[in-house]
C-alpha cells in the first residue's frame, strides 16, 4: 500500500493556478531566437542550484560557483572535499539524465531506470550498494541516536512496494495535477526508503523526474530542490515529513500538509525563477549594449554574460562558442584590457569575474528585479 493522493483545498487549487500562471508566462518570455541567446545560462544557474541544494541537504555542501563549475565540466578547486565533488557530480548526471527523458519516447517507468539513476548518485560509495536495495531494516537517526526520526518498512516489503511505487508511476492518478502526483511520488519512495543511502536524493531526483516527463516548461523551472536546500527550508522539509509519516511507514495517513508544503516551495521558488529570467534577459542586453559600445566582437557578449551571472571559463567559452583556443584567449584578454573581467584563481581553476562597468550593470539590474516574496498560503 502507497500513500494515497489526498483531495485539495481551495486554496491548494488556488496556489495551483498561480503556479499555473507562473510557468506560463515562462514559456511566453523565453520563446523565440532571441531568448534562446541568454537562456542557456539562465538553465545552468537552476541546475547547479537543484544539484547544490539536493545534496546541501545530505551534507555534501558546496558553494554555488563549485556547483556550477561542476555542471559546466570545468575543473574545481582541490580544498573542496572528495566526497562532496563525487556527490555533485553523480547528481549532475542523474539530473542531467533526468531532463532529457521527455525527447525519450521510449521511455518507461521501471526498477531498472531508478536503480540506475541511484547507480548514478552513488556509484562512489561502493560499500554502500549502489543501486541495489538494502537487505536489513533501515533508521533514519535523529538528534538522539536512541530515538530514530524514521524507520522504514522491512527489507521483505521493498521489493513489492518498489513495483507498486512503478505501477503507480506509470498509470496511477494520471488526472491529478502533475506537480502533486511528483509530490506523491517523492513522499512514497522516500518513505519506502529501499536503498541504504541516498534514499533524499533520489526521492527529490524522482519528483523532478515526473515533472519533465509530464512536459512542462524546462522541468528546471519546476524543480523546487534548490529551494529545499536553504537551511529554514531544509528544516520545514524533515519537520513535514515527520509529521505525515510520524515516524514509521504508515501510508494510511493523510498527505495534505505534504502536498501543501511542496505547492507552497513550488510557487516561491517560481518567483525565483521569474526573477532569474528577467535578470538574465536584461543582463544580456546590457552586455550586448556593451560590445558595441566597446567595439567588441558579437561573440564576446557571451563571454561578457557568464562573467557577469557568475564565472567564465576560457575553455567553456572556446567550446560553448566554437572557437579556437587563441582565439578564446585573444577574447578574453580584450575584455581584461577594457576592465570589464578579471581573473581568479590559478591554473587549471582559473576563471574570469565580471569587474567596472559590467558588474555595476548587474547590479543595478539585480537590484531592479529584487523584492520580497509573495507568501502563497498567507495565515
Amino acid at each position: 500500500m502507497l500513500y494515497a493522493t489526498p483531495p485539495l483545498t481551495a486554496d491548494d487549487q488556488r496556489v495551483l493556478a498561480e503556479i499555473d500562471e507562473f510557468y506560463a508566462d515562462f514559456e511566453r518570455s523565453t520563446g523565440g531566437s532571441k531568448a534562446s541567446e541568454w537562456l542557456g545560462g539562465v538553465r545552468k544557474r537552476l541546475v547547479a542550484g537543484a544539484i547544490r541544494g539536493s545534496n546541501t541537504i545530505e551534507g555534501y555542501t558546496v558553494d554555488l560557483s563549485t556547483a556550477s563549475a561542476i555542471v559546466a565540466g570545468a575543473p574545481v578547486p582541490a580544498s573542496v572535499p572528495e566526497e562532496s565533488r563525487e556527490a555533485v557530480i553523480g547528481y549532475r548526471d542523474a539530473l542531467t539524465w533526468v531532463m532529457q527523458t521527455p525527447d525519450m519516447d521510449f521511455f518507461a517507468h521501471g526498477e531498472t531506470v531508478l536503480s540506475a539513476l541511484h547507480f548514478m548518485m552513488t556509484r562512489f560509495w561502493k560499500e554502500k550498494s549502489p543501486g541495489r536495495y538494502r537487505r536489513k531494516g533501515i533508521a533514519v537517526t535523529g538528534t538522539d541516536p536512541l530515538a530514530p526520526a524514521y524507520v522504514g518498512p522491512g527489507a521483505e516489503e521493498v521489493p513489492p512496494l518498489m513495483r507498486e511505487l512503478v505501477e503507480w508511476l506509470d498509470a496511477g492518478d494520471l488526472d491529478t495535477h502533475l506537480l502533486v502526483r511528483a509530490a506523491m511520488a517523492h513522499l512514497n519512495l522516500v518513505a519506502i526508503h529501499p536503498w541504504r543511502d541516498g534514499n533524499g536524493r533520489m526521492s527529490r531526483c524522482v519528483q523532478t523526474l515526473v515533472i519533465a516527463r509530464g512536459g512542462r516548461v524546462y522541468p528546471e523551472f519546476c524543480s523546487i530542490e534548490e529551494w529545499l536546500g536553504h537551511d529554514v527550508n531544509t528544516l520545514d522539509y524533515y519537520r513535514v515529513l515527520r509529521e505525515t509519516n510520524r515516524g514509521t511507514y504508515q501510508p494510511q495517513l493523510s498527505a495534505s500538509g505534504w502536498v501543501r508544503f511542496c505547492l507552497r516551495a513550488h510557487h516561491l521558488q517560481a518567483q525565483v525563477v521569474g526573477k532569474r529570467l528577467k535578470l538574465g534577459r536584461d543582463v544580456w542586453t546590457a552586455a550586448e549594449e556593451m560590445a558595441g559600445r566597446l567595439g567588441l566582437n558579437d561573440r564576446t557578449v557571451a563571454a561578457l554574460y557568464a562573467a557577469a551571472t557568475g564565472q567564465l571559463w576560457r575553455d567553456v567559452y572556446q567550446e560553448e562558442e566554437m572557437l579556437s583556443r587563441d582565439q578564446s584567449i585573444r577574447d578574453i584578454r580584450r575584455l581584461e584590457q577594457a576592465g570589464l573581467v578579471k581573473g581568479v584563481g590559478y591554473g587549471t581553476t582559473l576563471h574570469y569575474v565580471a569587474v567596472g562597468d559590467l558588474k555595476r550593470a548587474h547590479d543595478e539590474i539585480s537590484a531592479a528585479v529584487t523584492a520580497p516574496p509573495v507568501e502563497p498560503y498567507p495565515a
